[in-house]
Parts: structure tokens; sequence; C-alpha cells
């Protein structure tokens, strides 16, 4: 019965989807782990948002915020450290479709022939030199999983320490949880407030940089959470973007152009992750767009930057256009990736709602077209961006 012609025909479509698979299985592995970019994979994405709804039925909001905290800090690594799991049963699963479609029989033996090939066991040997061939690619992909996956995991490791070092540090100058009045003020009373380009604003345009790039071709460090249950790498980036802009707008101070460039350095950073997760945004808000801060939120710190000595400008109604100016480039995306990682509370970042909270899907998103270049007069005038540039 083995060789007549439907059984053939069902033969080779099996041995082709179960090639199919493993190729799948194997760009999803390579795109994931050794192509150093933003390159999304359903695959990936569908193995994390299992075990994100699964971690998000633990953690529903009528829990202490504490509770959920130490739940959600296992779920990157917990989803992480089995991502090799599925990939390992996918390629058994192509395997044991390639050996039956091959003629090992029944579907046991093929099952475990192709299990003890993929993890080097060599229970089983199957008889003929193409069948054993195939013992031997599968073997060597399982090495190769195995290997890559112990590549992976330094990386992701030291990737999070950067990033949380710079994150523990500002607890010195903002306080826990970051609070962008709470630094400015402190700047102040040391009498460093002329120096906060220097000590804060040159040290964080890297760490955007290397945020952008480690959080976007490794995006589970997105999930991972910082050692303190009150830090979050993304709270800590919203408070030295709002303090930037609060100098830029609102401070009486001669303008020297770093805290724009702070500005701009954090929000390309914030949605090109948010790009990757396919959060929806407005590429090129209008300066007087709405956010999501009040005006009255606005009035109460130049309150306390005020009792504190902080010199202010003196027109406080154009400093709010101004600082709503810069605060439309990062306000949405801010919100909806404070909401995506379950943030802690902190100031005009986690401390709010966002407006249609973005659900991710079990597919991706196209990342929207990109945005024509600047025209040459408006790149040289960015350099110390005012009213009409700081939309860009």
């Amino acid at each position: 019965m083995w060789q007549s012609a439907p059984v053939i025909v069902l033969r080779i479509v099996v041995l082709l989807l179960g090639v199919a698979l493993v190729l799948f299985t194997l760009a999803a592995t390579i795109k994931t782990v050794v192509v150093p970019r933003a390159i999304a994979t359903n695959l990936t994405r569908a193995h994390f948002l299992v075990f994100r709804r699964f971690f998000d039925a633990l953690t529903p909001p009528s829990r202490p915020f504490e509770t959920r905290d130490r739940i959600m800090a296992l779920y990157a690594p917990v989803a992480l450290v089995t991502l090799p799991a599925t990939w390992v049963v996918l390629v058994v699963g192509g395997f044991t479709c390639i050996f039956w479609g091959g003629g090992v029989h029944p579907w046991s033996v093929a099952f475990e022939t192709s299990g003890s090939s993929l993890l080097t066991l060599g229970f089983l040997r199957p008889e003929g030199a193409g069948l054993q061939a195939l013992t031997f690619v599968e073997a060597g992909i399982g090495l190769g999983l195995v290997s890559l996956m112990i590549s992976y995991l330094p990386t992701i490791y030291g990737a999070f320490s950067r990033r949380e070092a710079l994150v523990g540090m500002l607890e010195v100058r903002a306080g826990l949880p970051p609070s962008p009045v709470e630094m400015l003020v402190r700047y102040q009373l040391i009498g460093w407030l002329d120096n906060i380009d220097t000590d804060l604003f040159q040290r964080w345009e890297p760490w955007f940089a290397d945020v952008e790039e480690s959080h976007t071709s490794q995006p589970s460090l997105v999930f991972f959470r910082s050692p303190h249950p009150e830090r979050s790498w993304i709270t800590a980036a919203g408070c030295v973007l709002d303090s930037a802009a609060i100098v830029a707008s609102t401070i009486d101070r001669e303008p020297t152009g770093i805290p724009d460039l702070i500005v701009r350095s954090g929000y390309i950073t914030l949605r090109r992750v948010a790009d990757f997760f396919g959060i929806p945004y407005d590429p090129d808000p209008a300066p007087d767009d709405p956010i999501s801060i009040q005006r009255e939120e606005f009035d109460d710190m130049c309150e306390q930057l005020q009792r504190a000595g902080v010199p202010l400008r003196s027109d406080l109604d154009q400093a709010w256009s101004d600082f709503c100016g810069w605060r439309v480039n990062y306000d949405f995306v801010l919100l909806q990736l404070a909401a995506l990682v379950m943030a802690p509370p902190a100031m005009w970042s986690s401390d709010r709602t966002p407006t249609d909270r973005f659900r991710p899907k079990l597919r991706f998103r196209r990342r929207p077209p990109a945005r024509p270049p600047i025209p040459l007069e408006g790149a040289i005038a960015g350099v110390r961006p005012r009213r009409v540039n700081r939309r860009r």
C-alpha cells in the first residue's frame, strides 16, 4: 500500500510540509538571534504573546502593583528561556514529517527518529544513506540551536546591564519614581543647574542610541524589568525627556541647543521601538496638538520650581506653548510603551492611561512609510529648533 499513487503523493506533500516547517523555524531563529537589526518574526511574536496573555491573567489591575510587578518580572525571562523549546518542537515536528515522507513508518518511529537525531541521542538509526544524512543534518541543527541560545543570553544581559546603569544613577538626581520637577529642583539646590547639559543630557544621548539599537534588535529587552520595582527604563526616559523639554521651554537661561537634541534623540528612540511593536502614532504632529498633560499640571510644576528658586521665563503662556510643542513629539508613544511594559507609576508617563491603548496582535503591523527628507534649509534651522521646527 505504501507504493500506491495516492500514498506516494501524500508522502511527498508531507515531506515538503516538513521541509517548509524546518526552514520557517530556522529563518525565525536567525532573524531573532543573528541578524543585527529590527526584523519582525511572527513565530517569536506569537510565542511572547501567548506568555503575555498568561501573565496578564495572573496580574489583573485589581491586584496590588507590588504583586503584579513581582509576577511580571518573570514574564520576559520565562518567555525568552522557553523560546528555544518552541524552536525544538517545530524542528522535531518538521523532521518527523520529513522522515515519514522519506519512508520511515509508522509515525511513532518517525517521531522517535527525529527526536533522537535532534538531541544527538542516537538510539534510532534509519536504514539508507539518505535518511542517515538527514539525521546528521538534524543533529547539526540541534547543536546550532543550543549554541545560538548560549551566545544570545549574554548579549541580552549585557545590554540590560548597560541600560540599567544609567537608570539607576537617575535615582540620585530625580528620586524614585523619577520626577523631572524633583530633578530640576535638586540641580538648583546644589548649584548645578548650569551644568545640567554636561552632567545629564549629554550622558543620555548615547543611552538613547543604545536603547534604540538593542531594544529593536532584541525586543525581549523591552519587557525586562529593573531590579527595583519602582524603576523602569521607560519612566526614566520620560523623566529625562520632560526635563529637557522644561529646560528648553520654561527655564530662563541662555539656550544651548543640547536639550533640544536630547528631546529629538529620545523621541526618535521611542518611535523606533513603537515601530517594531506596530504601535500607531502620528509621525508629524502639529505643535498645538493635544497632549496628556493639562495646563494646571504645568502651572503647578512652575510653582514648585519658583519656590525652589529656579529661574523661569516671564511669559509662562509662551512657555506652556513651547513645552507642548516639544512634548507632543513623544507624548503618545511614551504612554503607550509605559502601558505595554506595565511600568510603575511615575510623573507624566505611567501615572495616566493612554487613549486608544494599544493591544499587540499575533501578526506584525507594517511600519509606516518613511517620511520624505527634510529640506536643506529645514535641516540647518533644526540645529536650534524653535516653534516651527519643533515638529521635526
